[in-house]
């Protein structure tokens, strides 16, 4: 279980490759998962998931130098969920293959990363949504989710990846 940013585009998932910074990946979904974030967003054709190794936990925010740190904190939340062990072993498996990085980059790198590639989008495909989730089961339907629904312009997509894009709150950007 990590943090996952989703995205619901008027692209096709093989756009979306080609416009990501070498080091990020688009993964595509399940389809039940697709029709969750595709009813949010009419004129999407394609949803899918935006990650650095295994999960979109260096989009949130930088890992701690110490990598326990981090496990720590995923830990209490996987507890607070309810999770057990095996299950938090098999996630904070998925999690470490982030931090696996050959070249490590500066603080901030991938959350700017990010950034670029969401105002690129809004300027070549018009409003996206995105949408993070922390979680190990992929995103799930929820009547809550289209009340949750906010719009950002692209000029609020600065600064952390967090600030702008809240957890569980589907936000189109353009």
């Amino acid at each position: 279980m990590c943090h996952f940013v989703y995205l619901a585009s008027p692209l096709t998932l093989s756009e979306v490759r080609s416009m990501l910074t070498a080091g990020l990946t688009a993964d595509g979904l399940s389809k039940a998962e697709q029709q969750v974030l595709l009813k949010l967003h009419y004129d999407a054709q394609d949803a899918m998931r935006i990650l650095h190794g295994g999960c979109s936990c260096d989009l949130i925010r930088d890992r701690q130098p110490d990598h326990g740190t981090d496990e720590v904190i995923h830990r209490q939340r996987y507890r607070q969920l309810g999770y057990d062990r095996t299950s938090m072993i098999r996630y904070l498996e998925r999690h470490r293959r982030s931090a696996k990085d050959p070249r490590p980059r500066p603080p901030g790198y991938w959350g700017e990363a990010f950034n670029a590639f969401v105002v690129e989008h809004a300027r070549n495909a018009g409003p996206t949504l995105f949408y993070r989730h922390f979680s190990g089961d992929g995103v799930q339907a929820d009547p809550s989710l289209a009340a949750a629904l906010k719009t950002l312009p692209v000029s609020d997509v600065r600064g952390a990846v967090s600030d702008w894009l809240p957890e569980q709150t589907p936000t189109m950007i353009g």
